[in-house]
C-alpha cells in the first residue's frame, strides 16, 4: 500500500498540533480537515471512543475521498462510574474550567476528592469505506486536588500522573507527548504508516 497524503480530520487547533508533531517527519503530506470547509461534521454519538473514531473517520473519507485518521478521546474518572468519558467534550459547562469546577463537585457529593483516573484516545484510519488501522490507548493517573499547571488543553490540570508527580498541564510538551494517550496512539500509527509509506 502507498500512502502519499492524510487528512487530519480535527477541528481542535491543539490537538492538530501534537498529531502533526508526531507524524511530521513521515514521508506524508498533513492535511487539516479546515482544508475541506464544505465538509459536514461527523456525528459523535457512539457508545465507545473505538466506535466514535471510526465513525468519523469513516465520515471524513466518504466527505473528501482522501484517507483519513479521526481520534476520540476523554477523561475517566472511576468514582464518578467514568465519566464523563465519551462525553468529555459535551460535559456541563462553558469551557474547560467550568466542566472541571462541576467534576470537583459531583465528586465532593460522594465524599472525597480522590479518584482514579485516565486518559483514553482511540484512533482510526480509514479511506473509501474501510478501516485499515484501529487502536486504543491510555494512560493511567488520578484526579489531582485542584486544578495545576497552565500548560496543556483541555482537562489537563485536573490530571495528576503519579510518576511525575505533576499535572500534565505542569510538565513540558515533550514530557507529556511521552506518555500521553495521543501520544501513545499516534505513535502506534506512526509505526504503522512507516511500514505502509516504503
Amino acid at each position: 500500500m502507498s500512502l502519499s497524503r492524510i487528512v487530519i480530520a480535527t477541528t481542535n487547533s491543539d490537538k492538530l498540533r501534537e498529531i502533526e508533531q508526531i507524524l511530521t517527519d513521515l514521508p506524508l503530506e498533513l492535511v487539516p480537515l479546515s482544508a475541506y470547509p464544505g465538509v459536514s461534521p461527523a456525528p459523535e454519538d457512539q457508545e465507545t471512543f473505538e466506535a466514535n473514531a471510526r465513525q468519523k473517520a469513516l465520515h471524513y473519507a466518504a466527505a473528501t475521498g482522501e484517507v483519513v485518521v479521526a481520534e476520540d478521546s476523554g477523561f475517566e474518572i472511576d468514582r464518578l462510574d467514568r465519566a464523563p468519558g465519551v462525553r468529555s467534550a459535551r460535559h456541563p459547562g462553558r469551557d474547560y474550567a467550568e466542566r472541571m469546577a462541576t467534576l470537583y463537585a459531583e465528586l465532593e457529593a460522594r465524599g472525597p476528592r480522590e479518584s482514579r483516573a485516565r486518559f483514553v484516545c482511540a484512533v482510526a484510519l480509514a479511506s473509501s469505506g474501510a478501516v485499515l488501522f484501529e487502536t486504543r490507548c491510555t494512560v493511567e493517573g488520578a484526579v489531582a486536588p485542584e486544578p495545576r499547571g497552565t500548560g496543556g488543553f483541555g482537562y489537563d490540570p485536573m490530571f495528576l500522573y503519579p510518576p511525575y508527580g505533576r499535572t500534565l498541564a505542569e510538565v513540558s510538551q515533550d514530557e507529556k507527548a511521552a506518555v500521553s494517550h495521543r501520544g501513545q496512539a499516534f505513535r502506534q500509527l506512526r509505526a504503522w504508516l512507516a511500514r505502509a509509506t516504503l
